[in-house]
């Protein structure tokens, strides 16, 4: 009998209209011989409606309770639509994360997958034609609930795929992988196919459709990886090896990163012992930084990184600390740049790529802060308001 995973993001299951047409969506293929696992998440902005109500209560919440609430979101998603599959005579049972063996180590609200109870969602088979399992969740070896960070149903669904051994269907409002986002560039091209390694980099480096962590466990162990607009009959894009890619051109998407801010640190006195404390702090916080770059001469150290938004006030306690014994230190946090990626796994066989981009930005009176490189892409930090005219011109400038 064929397997699948299926994954829903928020829009998809946002009301009960659209809940009720999964159903009957995901009635049809059990119809066909279908065993399915569905992973659902949170409908609409429950999650940010939760964290609003939050924010009425306390400026600082307990990690360990905020993971506590917000597993209430995807509770609701997996109690609704088992209510109507079970409606349909559809042998459905829902699954919390703790419920379907998803332990986790690391931070309460940014952990990671170590294991899930395969052996026990076989079992439920025998009974059962379909299971709902609640993404973005998991639970701790001290048996506390966690969660898995923003994305992390996309997580779920592939851990899940691979544990049992089959392919991973992500639905969402967007009809695939597109070489940049729509609403910024509407003739932006959707790509057939595309490699788990480019896919990766456009992910980590700000295009939302799936998340950087799920793209890299489906690399890993080789879970077959679709993308597609949910409950539409337009083909949507899969995800595969990089030997399966029959053709590549220099550059196949550009990415743009709203969600960033910029740091600048200066610190005019010994380094060594400085920087030895910063980076062990930031490991412990578990911050994820990008866009390193050093100067260091005669007046001091000058840092500069970007990090998500999100992690802002995270990272002001950590500085907060860090100038407790550095009293010299001087930190600047900029938001209102943004970051602009261009990527193409070609770049690594073709020249005149990176010189391309830089005459474009140069000539169009775009000023960046900061580059990086990797072998298959290039980023610039560029104010805010330029963010959506330089992805526009980067698509047109290489046929995107």
């Amino acid at each position: 009998m064929k397997r699948s995973v299926l994954k829903f993001g928020g829009s998809s299951v946002a009301d009960f209209i659209k809940i009720k047409e999964i159903a009957n969506y995901l009635k049809s293929r059990i119809e066909k011989d279908e065993q399915l696992i569905v992973v659902v998440s949170a409908m609409g902005k429950t999650t940010d409606d939760l964290l609003t109500s939050v924010s009425q209560l306390t400026s600082n919440p307990n990690d360990k309770d905020l993971a506590m609430l917000l597993n209430t979101g995807e509770q609701q998603s997996i109690s609704f639509l088992s209510l109507v599959l079970n409606d349909l005579n559809v042998r459905a049972r829902p699954l919390t994360g703790y419920q379907a063996g998803i332990e986790t180590t690391g931070k309460h609200l940014k952990s990671k997958i170590s294991s899930i109870k395969s052996d026990f969602l076989e079992e439920l088979f025998e009974n059962h034609d379909l299971l709902i399992v609640a993404g973005f969740q998991g639970f701790n070896k001290e048996g506390e609930l966690t969660t898995l960070g923003r994305g992390g149903s996309d997580t779920t669904a592939v851990a899940i795929a691979s544990a049992l051994d089959c392919p991973c269907e992500i639905y969402t409002d967007v009809s695939g992988v597109y070489s940049t986002d729509p609403r910024i560039f509407p003739e932006a091209k959707r790509r057939d196919t595309i490699s788990f390694e480019e896919m990766m980099e456009m992910s980590a480096l700000g295009a939302g459709v799936l998340e950087t962590r799920s793209v890299e466990l489906a690399c890993n162990h080789n879970v077959p990886l679709y993308l597609g607009k949910t409950l539409s009959t337009e083909k949507g894009t899969w995800i595969v090896p990089n030997n399966q890619m029959l053709e590549r051109k220099a550059v196949t998407g550009v990415a743009l990163d709203k969600e960033m801010a910029h740091v600048t640190i200066t610190y005019q006195q010994e380094t060594k012992t400085f920087l030895t404390d910063l980076f062990i702090k930031l490991e412990k916080a578990e911050i994820n930084i990008d866009m390193i770059s050093q100067i260091q001469n005669q007046d001091g150290l000058q840092l500069s990184f970007t990090f998500k938004e999100s992690e802002e006030r995270e990272l002001n306690h950590l500085f907060d600390s860090l100038k407790e014994s550095y009293t010299d230190l001087y930190v600047k946090i900029e938001t209102t740049y943004c970051k602009v990626s261009v990527i193409g796994a070609g770049m690594r066989d073709m020249t005149g790529v990176a010189s391309k981009i830089f005459k474009l930005l140069l000539s169009s009176d775009i000023p960046f802060y900061q580059v990086t490189t990797s072998e298959i892409s290039i980023s610039y930090v560029v104010d805010g308001k330029n963010g959506e005219k330089a992805t526009r011109l980067l698509c047109q400038t290489f046929d995107l």
